[in-house]
């Protein structure tokens, strides 16, 4: 990518010279955060709605593996961290709307916490809906309360994990293989919920770097 590049580009390319050649861990954890840094301020410092939409659709153009590159290993208690798990929930999702949906409200009609109504999709939830949340979602850290963006990423995390496990139970007795994969969905759902939240306390307190 150069800055001519008519599609829109979330960096230039001497940003990812630096993971050319095994380079320093330190230095691509360096990079990592000041590059997530980087574009958070600046786009909300100035959150013009055509940016925004770019960089939401930039994974949809060019795939989500630029931004795997810069943030993926980055703590999951760190801003790079927050912002590639945004970026991929949001790939998942857009991957399989259909199914998507019907974990999501499976898990809201499970669900006996206030988690359907912080996620705020509209109900009940299919293909569309699911896949407008996961653009509302990845819009709010750009222009509107992180925290609260990060709180509504928790959320719907944990109706996903509610909903692959209620799955799981349900295909047990036709597919063990199916429910363990169900099983699996599910546990990660409810892991990355606990890093959202716990990025969204940090950033509440200035901690998130």
């Amino acid at each position: 990518m150069t800055s001519e590049h008519r599609k829109p580009a979330l960096f230039g390319g001497s940003e990812f010279e630096a993971f050319k050649g095994g380079e320093d861990p330190a230095q691509i954890s360096r990079l990592a955060h000041d590059t997530a840094s980087a574009l958070l301020g600046r786009v909300r410092a100035d959150p013009d709605p055509g940016v925004i939409d770019r960089l939401i659709e930039y994974t949809d153009l060019h795939g989500i593996d630029a931004i795997a590159e810069l943030w993926s290993r980055a703590s999951s208690h760190s801003l790079p961290g927050a912002l590639w798990r945004i970026y991929l929930l949001r790939a998942l999702i857009r991957q399989d709307p259909e199914q998507s949906s019907f974990l999501f409200q499976k898990g809201s009609e499970l669900s006996i916490t206030i988690d359907p109504v912080v996620a705020g999709a509209t109900s009940p939830t299919g293909p569309k809906e699911i896949t407008d949340l996961a653009d509302q979602i990845l819009r709010g850290i750009f222009d509107g309360d992180f925290a609260v963006a990060l709180e509504r990423a928790a959320a719907f995390c944990r109706i996903m994990s509610l909903g692959a496990a209620a799955e799981a139970d349900d295909t047990e007795s036709d597919s063990a293989e199916r429910a363990s994969e169900f099983t699996v969905r599910a546990n990660r759902f409810a892991e990355t919920a606990s890093e959202f939240a716990i990025c969204a306390k940090l950033w509440r307190t200035d901690s998130l770097d």
